[in-house]
């Protein structure tokens, strides 16, 4: 009997124990320091483990340099003159990145938003750490308050004062992302609003995000952007980041951060500024469908490829862009890589001037009818280099510079002719002829120093550069040239290539990021496997072309990529199989 009362108070008593330690766990909770980091990281696809800086490093955080950004990039894909430059495919005559359009614009010359055209701004950031993907850099509250506080309105209304401000009032929309500023400065995203499958577009630090921003202060999922068709406007959502989301220095996103609750969605507008943590900034470029495209597939892609050498970040130096119609100019449009030695500040520039300097030359009535009657521009664009390097004010800076300027008879036609100085390459299949439309001026190549023999002074045997730089003709480094006359500026020009209602054609400019590993057949190769495969033919008859430039411009980049370049490289792919869609009619 004692013993079986011994053992109903033993029962008793470890009964009372097991509900005090529910009580206690209960109480303390201890499973949020699994679920709200770690453990729900694992399950999302997301580790994030939070850091805490001092005060001191979170104010040396490149907040203040914002101002000194330079303006460049404006469109989706064009590139401005004082930054890297990027335009996009196809409305309105402007350039790129990626996928997009623009419309008409009526903007400023000093704007280098001339005529249609939008520039972009690729730049990269070398002064940047690298942070690991799986963390995540959580700033303290009263960190967090003081920058949403602070803000950065002197930036946002310095930048927009020279953008244009475009009203969506089509039901296609292109959307384009440009990180601005922070580790990842320089990336770029496209994406149309008739696009379902892309959207909607998250913004985050790990995969899949379609804007993946390598910042510590980034969430694994940051971000997203959605396209409101019955608002017909693009709406951004905080997806309950740990440090917040402003959109033109306004908090976004929930109040309650420790929640991690979605916020409500923010309508977005052309210029718009959003920022992820307090380091990474993306400037929004929207555009809306108009009336007038350019008459063929426009694609462009980038890269900094600033993980290839070492694991070192490098600085993002090529520059594309382009202008569909040249300002006053209906039947002319311009597109050009330039590639930056010694800084990016001459490929801006010379980015900006070319389509205003051959704006300016060919709105002579006189030399521009003479272009149309004879379909030669061999004047135009030697004059057009001419007045480029003179306007420059580069000493210590210069660049590569290939400009491709395509015109119209008319009667659907096409003429093309290119420029170059330097090795950034141009090339053209012309109904499976392989063309190259420019020339290489490396000081190893053998036309170049028969040229620069000829100049009284020769090269000494197995010398390969002149002072340290392995060209000899170039836009910019008016220092050099003024110590050594065997540098030039003379452009090479090549013949014109006449497009006609029947031909199948397409180009490729690319700077030498890419030729360094892919050569002229093989880059032609691999366009004609794709573009001209019947699935893409296909779908040229059921999707607008730019697509099919956009992935090939894609394809080329991402092989440069693959065959592991090591220097910058842009690609501007022209589609010029226009006549398809008369096929598609027929075949309908």
């Amino acid at each position: 009997m004692g013993t079986m009362l011994q053992t109903i108070v033993t029962v008793l008593l470890l009964l009372m124990l097991l509900l005090i330690i529910i009580f206690v766990f209960f109480l303390f909770k201890p499973w949020r320091f699994f679920f709200s980091q770690r453990f729900l990281s694992s399950i999302k696809g997301e580790l994030e483990r939070p850091l805490v800086t001092d005060e001191e490093d979170a104010n040396a955080s490149p907040l203040n340099q914002i101002n000194e950004l330079p303006r460049d990039y404006d469109l989706e894909g064009a590139c401005y003159p004082t930054e890297a430059h990027f335009r996009s495919p196809r409305t309105h005559g402007q350039g790129l990145v990626h996928k997009q359009r623009v419309q008409n614009l009526s903007v400023p010359p000093t704007i280098h938003l001339a005529g249609d055209a939008l520039v972009v701004d690729v730049i990269s950031d070398p002064s940047s750490d690298d942070v690991d993907l799986g963390q995540t850099l959580r700033l303290s509250t009263a960190q967090l308050a003081q920058f949403q506080k602070q803000g950065t309105p002197n930036f946002r209304n310095d930048r927009l004062q020279d953008l244009v401000q475009w009203n969506i009032s089509d039901q296609r929309s292109c959307l384009t992302l440009e990180v601005i500023s922070g580790p990842s400065r320089g990336l770029l995203c496209s994406v149309q609003s008739t696009n379902s499958s892309r959207l909607p577009l998250t913004l985050g630090r790990v995969s899949p995000s379609d804007l993946l921003i390598k910042d510590s202060e980034v969430s694994g999922k940051h971000a997203m952007i959605k396209w409101n068709l019955d608002k017909m406007k693009w709406e951004l959502v905080d997806m309950g980041s740990l440090n917040g989301t402003l959109l033109n220095s306004k908090p976004i996103n929930h109040p309650d951060t420790e929640s991690r609750n979605w916020g409500n969605p923010m309508s977005l507008a052309n210029g718009d500024i959003i920022t992820l943590g307090t380091t990474s900034k993306v400037m929004v470029h929207i555009t809306s469908q108009t009336q007038h495209h350019i008459p063929f597939g426009v694609g462009m892609a980038s890269d900094p490829m600033a993980m290839r050498r070492g694991g070192k970040r490098f600085p993002m130096e090529d520059v594309c862009y382009y202008q569909w119609p040249l300002p006053g100019l209906n039947q002319f449009g311009l597109f050009g890589v330039c590639d930056g030695h010694g800084g990016d500040g001459a490929a801006k520039s010379a980015s900006k001037l070319f389509p205003e300097v051959i704006a300016s030359i060919l709105s002579d009535s006189s030399r521009r009818e003479r272009v149309l009657s004879l379909g030669d521009a061999s004047d135009i664009l030697r004059d057009a280099f001419s007045q480029t390097e003179a306007h420059m004010n580069h000493h210590y800076e210069g660049c590569t510079a290939t400009v491709l300027l395509v015109w119209t008879d008319g009667e659907e036609n096409f003429f093309a002719q290119c420029a170059n100085v330097g090795d950034s390459t141009c090339i053209m299949s012309l109904n499976g002829k392989q063309i190259k439309m420019t020339e290489d001026h490396k000081i190893t190549n053998y036309s170049e120093r028969l040229r620069i023999e000829e100049t009284g002074e020769p090269l000494k045997e197995g010398e390969t550069r002149l002072y340290g730089i392995n060209l000899a003709r170039m836009l910019g480094d008016k220092f050099l040239k003024q110590q050594d006359t065997r540098f030039s500026s003379e452009p090479y020009i090549s013949d014109v290539v006449h497009i006609d209602q029947a031909s199948k054609a397409f180009a490729i400019l690319a700077s030498d990021g890419l030729w360094d590993v892919i050569s002229v057949k093989k880059a032609i190769q691999l366009v004609l496997q794709f573009v001209f495969s019947p699935a893409q033919m296909k779908e040229k008859c059921h999707s607008e072309r730019e697509n099919i430039a956009e992935k090939a411009a894609s394809l080329l980049l991402n092989e440069a990529k693959t065959l592991r370049t090591k220097d910058n490289t842009c690609v501007i792919f022209l589609d010029f199989d226009i006549f398809n869609k008369f096929s598609c009619k027929v075949e309908s």
